[in-house]
């Protein structure tokens, strides 16, 4: 987490009173985090092309304020779906917030949470996506329960780029399930993940088994994660034999003919390296991942059931 730039959050909040230093590094974990100061402004400042992860923090905790606010969204608003999930679960829990399409944000100064009797916690889509994906490139069916067609994560919208490309798609209330048509070839793709930009990671590596030049575009947040993962990506997909341009936003790959067998793919820290790259042992050679441990900061079961799935 010290290698994930904080900056615009940090400043966000010092527009709303907010007291914090940075331990270390400018701009970057870890953060001391002092009283808040009264005459904070109300109207609160936030670039939309960085992470969404920045104006969800921001929406929930400015009901604790007890003050009106207003959030302006500055520039293209990146992963809304992800922005979608917070208000209706904000919502559930009693706090009601207004915007205009997206681009600026109102918080009434009555706005209290108020826990509701009972709630439902779906499943990690970003986390579903990986099986998912197997489910096409293998020869096996693979269902995923705790996600469904009624889901509020914007990332289920990955099955349906599966679907888009060759899937074979089942919509559950409490599932979905993915299987490689009979007969039917990965297509190639094109595609704006701007509305999936971390289950994106997964069709990078899908995009090796399509037979053709794959694109993935508005991906500029992939910059500031864990590590630069457009960067990362096409660092590590080269070693399968990929041939890989990296944009500013954007990263295109154009599948070998043979993949390169027992390639040994670095991890960067980054869980969802590891994850996505394990991908490649459906695609019939052998791969290596250094440091599969940096899975546990948010899937340590990750291998044992990806094991479980190949048994």
């Amino acid at each position: 987490m010290h290698e994930r730039p904080i900056g615009d959050l940090v400043d966000a909040l010092r527009q709303v009173g907010a007291t914090i230093r940075y331990e270390g590094r400018e701009g970057y974990p870890p953060l001391h985090i002092g009283e808040r100061q009264a005459g904070g402004q109300r109207l609160i400042t936030v670039r939309g092309n960085v992470s969404s992860q920045f104006l969800t923090a921001l929406l929930m905790a400015l009901p604790l304020t007890g003050q009106a606010h207003e959030i302006e969204v500055q520039g293209e608003l990146i992963s809304q779906p992800y922005i979608d999930i917070t208000l209706k679960l904000m919502a559930q829990f009693g706090v009601q917030v207004a915007h205009d399409s997206h681009r600026l944000f109102r918080l009434p100064e009555t706005a209290r949470y108020h826990a509701p009797a009972t709630l439902h916690v779906e499943g990690d889509a970003s986390g579903a996506s990986y099986f998912l994906a197997a489910g096409l490139l293998a020869a096996t069916p693979v269902r995923v329960y705790g996600i469904g067609r009624h889901s509020i994560q914007g990332d289920t919208a990955f099955a349906a780029e599966l679907e888009k490309i060759g899937a074979a798609v089942e919509w559950g209330e409490n599932y979905i399930q993915v299987a490689r048509r009979p007969g039917q070839r990965i297509r190639p793709f094109d595609l704006d993940a701007n509305h999936i930009p971390d289950a994106a990671m997964t069709l990078a590596v899908v995009a090796l088994a399509a037979g053709a030049r794959c694109s993935l575009r508005n991906i500029g947040s992939w910059r500031v994660k864990e590590t630069d993962r457009i960067t990362a990506m096409a660092a590590e997909l080269r070693k399968l034999g990929a041939r890989v341009e990296e944009e500013a936003e954007a990263i295109h790959i154009t599948p070998p003919p043979r993949l390169a067998a027992n390639a040994r793919i670095d991890t960067y820290d980054d869980h969802r390296m590891a994850m996505c790259f394990s991908l490649v042992s459906l695609l019939g050679v052998p791969v290596y991942i250094n440091d599969p441990q940096c899975v546990n900061k948010t899937f340590p079961d990750y291998f044992r059931l990806f094991e479980s799935m190949r048994a």
